[in-house]
């Protein structure tokens, strides 16, 4: 049996992240990832002034993801539209192109990556794999993004109608410019933002109502379509063939600060912020960095749990309360009438991060 000094279940931004700052501190991790080749993760691609920060700490130049920067957020309610400047430039990038570079990264670091590798179960610090080996060690990390493993999963309470993910790409809109357009509708909300390679990524966070509903995912964005002429105006460049990518039962606004069997829990594995906030990747990376310091300093997966629980306790709280807003007809008032006001507005960035190890 195989036994790595740290053994990193998932290769997303969490675990290559924790990796990376492993390697640094002299502690060599295994990366096992389920997918033979570096998928392109359904997610928002947002990455805020303090997440790009980080990525630079772990050795990534921010215009290695995307050239462009993002400088103004941009609500958008039916045909009403409100604008604010960013506290600071952030970029917009796919998973693909981020997950590459920090699996290139940890890989010039020494990190070993095996991919296809199908993990059939987590008991205790071993991994039970699909050939019917296992690894157990040292440490184990659980990296699986929104995948549970059995004997690991989750302790979110279901919800009866919960959060499902949904994404397509479309050619970038001139309207888009260089925002970061926030789409609120009944059921839900669409993030939009233009990536590195010139596409549109349109993000949604929807109820399994709404889709329920409408009965499919393309007659779900065309409902949509039609209640708001902006969400319309961008999907009408969308090619009918272009695939719908989907993720089931979201629990946004779940944490946990308790693990199982000293296993350090990381990014969507510890906590899951309303993809609105834009934070989701900089608590993946914050989780797998603040991990690697807490296993070099011997600190245990428990303590590490809780005080990642802490850290990141305020961002989720914020992010739930904009969202609830965002659920609401007044809400959705307020909401456009404060993104214009600059504190209001900064206020709302500053308390939606997380704080990074190092930062």
């Amino acid at each position: 049996m195989r036994r790595p000094p740290a053994l990193i279940l998932g290769g997303g931004p969490a675990g290559a992240a924790a990796a990376i700052a492993l390697a640094t501190h002299g502690i060599r991790a295994t990366i096992l990832d389920r997918a033979r080749d570096v998928p392109d993760a359904l997610c928002g691609g947002f990455l805020s002034w303090q997440t790009l920060a980080a990525v630079d700490r772990l050795g990534i130049a921010p215009d290695a993801l995307n050239p462009n920067t993002i400088t103004r957020v941009r609500l958008c309610v039916g045909t009403r539209t409100a604008e604010a400047p960013l506290p600071a430039p952030a970029r917009a990038v796919s998973r693909a192109r981020l997950d590459t570079l920090l699996l290139a990264r940890a890989a010039a670091l020494g990190v070993g990556i095996e991919r296809g590798v199908t993990i059939r179960a987590l008991e205790g610090r071993t991994a039970r794999l699909g050939d019917g080996a296992s690894v157990t060690g040292d440490a184990v990390l659980l990296a699986t993004g929104k995948h549970d493993l059995r004997g690991s999963t989750r302790d979110a309470v279901a919800d009866p109608d919960p959060i499902l993910g949904i994404r397509v790409r479309l050619p970038a809109s001139p309207a888009i410019g260089d925002a970061i357009e926030l789409h609120l509708f009944d059921g839900g909300y669409a993030g939009l933002a233009v990536q590195e390679d010139g596409s549109a990524n349109f993000c949604m966070a929807v109820a399994r109502s709404r889709l329920q509903a409408a009965g499919d995912p393309a007659a779900l964005l065309r409902a949509i379509a039609d209640e708001s002429p902006l969400v319309a105006d961008r999907l009408a460049t969308l090619d009918p063939a272009a695939p719908i990518d989907a993720i089931a039962n979201v629990p946004y606004g779940w944490r946990t600060a308790t693990t199982i069997d000293d296993v350090y829990r990381l990014g969507d594995q510890a906590a899951v912020i309303p993809s609105l906030a834009g934070e989701g990747i900089g608590i993946a990376l914050a989780s797998g960095v603040m991990a690697a310091q807490a296993i070099a300093a011997g600190t245990s997966a428990a303590d590490y749990q809780h005080g990642f629980a802490r850290r990141a306790a305020r961002p989720l709280a914020a992010a739930g309360l904009i969202r609830a807003a965002a659920d609401h007809r007044l809400g959705t008032r307020l909401l456009l009438a404060g993104v214009p006001i600059p504190g209001l507005a900064r206020l709302a960035a500053r308390l939606t991060r997380i704080t990074h190890p190092g930062h």
